[in-house]
């Protein structure tokens, strides 16, 4: 009987324990810096929670941006909770790690992209992690004094 080890699965482990390690630090001691985060999601995670009218709105994925403000940010083993604000109307979510599918820190232009591998439905098993390379300066932001979430597509910034 053959065994393989299925390094797959070990890297997304890794990258979702590293999302994992981050979002500790930010809990317990707030955004250091120009840190701030884009984290796309799969909004149709059987796990993922979040208000309909934002599943609603958006049905496959959406991306928020925790920079400004964010409130109540809890981390599990599994995922984390946090509250961000939308035009002006606070709104929990609950992201599973599994549900992430890119965590990018444009500060620093660091990125991770969890992709389907080819042949897999939307919603098979892990997908696999890869790090963002391409087009990391286009990720930059501007500075915005309003203190809300941000939904963006990252489709806008590539080429």
């Amino acid at each position: 009987m053959s065994r393989e080890i299925d390094y797959g699965n070990l890297m997304h482990d890794a990258m979702r324990g590293l999302i994992r390690n981050v979002l500790l630090d930010v809990a317990a001691h707030g955004l250091p810096g120009n840190h701030h985060f884009f984290i796309t999601f799969d909004t149709a995670h059987p796990d993922a929670e979040l208000a309909d009218w934002l599943s609603d709105r958006y049905p496959g994925e959406m991306t928020v941006v925790m920079q400004h403000w964010y409130d109540n940010l809890e981390v599990t083993e599994e995922g984390f909770s946090v509250t961000l604000n939308f035009g002006d109307a606070p709104e929990p979510l609950y992201i599973p790690y599994d549900a992430i599918r890119t965590f990018v820190d444009p500060s620093v232009e660091f990125g991770l992209r969890f992709e389907q591998q080819e042949g897999e439905e939307e919603d098979a098993d892990a997908p696999t992690p890869a790090l963002l390379q391409e087009h990391e300066d286009e990720l930059e932001v501007e500075e915005e004094t309003p203190k809300d979430a941000e939904i963006v597509s990252l489709d806008s910034f590539r080429k």
